[in-house]
């Protein structure tokens, strides 16, 4: 077998390798052979058909088998000995397989990039910390509390927090719209689920009071015949109700899943949680930023094929998310979309890859045990938790895969600049941007592709 190799661009090759017709016949007139042995065919008794009657019958077919067989193995054989990392499948043609010559074919894919990881020192990188005070938990209590809030019909005019039903209608030039009506709605002032202006215009109002608003729809709004448009809303106010807050007792914390026999208890749990929503919180948004800032210093070209495999998952994850379901084919939204997103997640897969390769780093047991053990502490049964993770070599990999990223993290973060600053628990659980957590998700995957 001969191979020659072309570069072609920054990543594609085109590969041309030569199989000896001989290493073809043989195989083909092994394959005749055995349908000699089996074939039945009319004059001729079992085993005992002439071979130019099988080869002229089979031959064809059984010449295409035996160039789709020599073509998979030949190509990996060729990869090994030119020492090629193929990203994606590659494009094959066949350049000449006539009977009695040496059978060529051509082989365009493209390869992963040599990357030389560029230094990390000069980063500057700001980590957020955040404790929870005890503000912040009777906060999230009283947040609580009003989730199990029961209502009472009460005469008074409405105020903020306050349930109104009421019945609705717009119109605009006056016009009924579609979707404009409705009655026996019921409307939590400050929840914002109206138009800009609609809470506001019914504050003040009384059971039985009627009212007309004139509002605008913001110009962004979904129905297009309306976005940006003045309309006139008719309301009349059938009740006013007044949220009635439940006790806080046991009946309470069993609604949340939580079980308390007094409200310090309950505190204390509360207390718990929002730690581990800190905690998680925090350290995405350190990925987050230390991933993006990985790609900043760090010029590498992406394979195609990556990309457009990124693309078509990030497509099924747009589709699940809005709940197309089986109903909408994936492929059907546009590629450009996810293109740039495909790009950087590529981008920080074959980086961290790179990282975790040149840098020889391993999931460290200990902290793999500590994140199961963590994440134990959140079902009713931990130690059944830690065992099912411990004894499963699957869920164990992925834990391990986890752990490995935040030792990534954490080793990039030691070369860099870092500074520190405390934030509030809201700041600290506002949710990072989406990139770098959704890159990072890739990261394992480009690693075991290599």
């Amino acid at each position: 077998m001969q191979v020659s190799v072309e570069t072609t661009s920054s990543l594609e090759r085109q590969m041309t390798v030569t199989v000896p017709a001989a290493r073809i016949e043989d195989d083909v007139n092994s394959r005749l052979k055995q349908t000699a042995s089996s074939a039945r065919i009319d004059g001729f008794r079992p085993g005992k058909v002439p071979f130019k009657v099988i080869k002229r019958r089979y031959g064809k077919s059984a010449r295409e088998e035996v160039l789709g067989e020599v073509i998979q193995h030949t190509f990996y054989e060729a990869l090994t000995q030119e020492k090629l990392k193929p990203a994606g499948g590659p494009s094959i043609e066949a350049k000449n397989n006539n009977e009695g010559e040496d059978f060529q074919y051509v082989a365009v894919f493209e390869v992963y990039p040599e990357i030389a990881l560029a230094d990390f020192s000069g980063v500057e990188i700001t980590k957020e910390t955040s404790e929870i005070a005890d503000a912040d938990v009777e906060k999230m209590v009283e947040v609580l509390q009003k989730q199990q809030s029961g209502w009472n019909e009460a005469a008074k005019a409405a105020e903020d927090g306050d349930q109104v039903n009421l019945d609705f209608e717009g119109f605009k030039g006056g016009e009924a719209f579609d979707g404009g009506k409705s009655e026996g709605h019921d409307l939590v002032i400050g929840s914002s689920t109206m138009i800009p202006g609609f809470e506001d215009g019914v504050v003040g109002l009384k059971a039985g009071d009627e009212k007309e608003l004139t509002l605008s729809f913001p110009d962004d709004y979904h129905a297009e015949q309306l976005a940006g448009q003045e309309v006139l809303f008719k309301i009349k106010v059938n009740k006013i109700s007044s949220p009635e807050l439940p006790e806080l007792n046991t009946e309470l914390f069993a609604k949340f899943g939580v079980n308390a026999d007094s409200l310090e208890d309950f505190k204390a749990e509360i207390r718990n949680n929002m730690d581990r929503e800190v905690k998680q919180a925090l350290k995405g948004k350190l990925k987050s930023q230390v991933l993006g800032e990985l790609v900043k210093v760090n010029a590498v070209d992406v394979p195609k094929a990556l990309v457009d495999g990124e693309v078509d998952r990030l497509r099924e994850q747009a589709v699940q998310q809005f709940g197309g379901g089986a109903d909408m084919d994936p492929k059907a939204l546009p590629a450009e979309l996810f293109t740039e997103q495909a790009k950087q997640r590529v981008s920080v897969g074959l980086l961290v890859a790179e990282l975790i390769s040149s840098n020889e780093l391993k999931a460290d047991s200990e902290r793999v045990q500590e994140t199961i053990a963590e994440m134990a502490q959140t079902y009713e049964q931990p130690q059944e938790v830690i065992e099912y993770y411990s004894s499963n070599k699957e869920q164990l990999a992925n834990i391990e895969a986890l752990v490995l990223e935040d030792q990534v993290v954490d080793f990039l973060v030691a070369q860099a600049k870092v500074s520190e600053v405390v934030v509030s628990y809201e700041d600290a659980i506002k949710p990072a941007e989406p990139q770098a957590n959704e890159e990072a998700e890739v990261a394992e995957e480009e690693k075991a592709a290599e």
